[in-house]
């Protein structure tokens, strides 16, 4: 089978860490931008999109700057997958970005990139950070 590539994007949002961690780090606020639902109990997290579903345990989080998640499989045992959102804050200018690092196929990684642009342009909207 072939491996994933690690891959990392950064997109400047027009927000403050604290309001745009609710929005990366909850259930509800995932649910309004990432996926059409987020169920999560404890620290595993179900994304679902149309009629598919997919499982992530939450494997580490720093309140206002980080979250990582890692697929899991239909066993419920880790992948080698994750896909982590890192809030970005410049100490001068106080412009705050978000970095997505996620993993693709090599041939994948444009269409997976366009994905994440689609999916970040959602969350400005959201957040009304347009």
């Amino acid at each position: 089978m072939e491996s994933k590539i690690k891959y990392e994007l950064e997109f400047p949002i027009n927000s403050s860490p604290s309001l745009l961690y609710q929005y990366i780090s909850t259930p509800s606020g995932l649910s309004e931008w990432f996926a059409d639902n987020v169920n999560s109990r404890g620290e595993f997290f179900t994304f679902i999109w149309n009629d598919s579903e997919e499982k992530a345990r939450m494997t580490s989080k720093k309140s206002g700057e980080k979250i990582k998640f890692r697929w899991i499989d239909e066993n419920n045992n880790d992948t080698d997958y994750f896909f982590e959102m890192r809030i970005l804050e410049d100490e001068i200018t106080k412009d705050v970005s978000l970095m997505i690092i996620d993993y693709a196929l090599e041939n994948e990684i444009d269409e997976a990139s366009l994905l994440w642009e689609n999916q970040i342009s959602d969350l400005k909207h959201v957040i009304g950070s347009v």
